[in-house]
């Protein structure tokens, strides 16, 4: 078998192309994309508890610990204990953070009308319709025994 003719190898290679492209973007405002990530899953108004944000985001909790770490260094996070079970961190946006949040989101909405614009409906059902086919696959299937 090709590489070409494998599933694997057109995700990861557009994976990594988009990768480079949020990175670049990113790295305008001192961020990764990892950052930016972070950044949008934060719940606006509640926080999120820090545990929720590794399994959120599918990263280790060492990789997603130094980010974290790196975002409260440079103050666009600050980390409070939840009001009604102190043993939970939750993570919260400042202002800074709300304001790298909103070029974040500009980002993303400008990516996908970009890639949207050049696909019909059509594909762009397809396309949604076997990601999540495979989504599903992959958490039903022992792949590897």
């Amino acid at each position: 078998m090709k590489q070409e003719d494998t599933i694997d190898f057109h995700i990861r290679r557009n994976w990594h192309k988009i990768q480079r492209i949020y990175n670049a973007e990113a790295a305008k405002q001192d961020a990764t994309m990892s950052m930016a990530y972070i950044l949008l899953i934060i719940d606006l108004e509640e926080g999120t508890p820090s545990t929720s944000l590794g399994p959120m985001m599918g990263m280790e909790s060492r990789s997603l610990t130094r980010i974290l770490k790196k975002m409260e260094e440079e103050g666009v996070i600050k980390r409070v204990q939840d009001k009604n079970d102190k043993r939970i961190t939750r993570i919260i946006l400042t202002k800074k953070g709300k304001d790298k949040r909103s070029q974040s989101r500009l980002a993303v909405i400008k990516f996908n009308d970009a890639i949207q614009s050049k696909l019909s409906k059509e594909e762009q059902k397809g396309f949604f319709k076997v990601m999540n086919k495979i989504h599903d696959i992959l958490n039903n299937t022992i792949i590897f025994e």
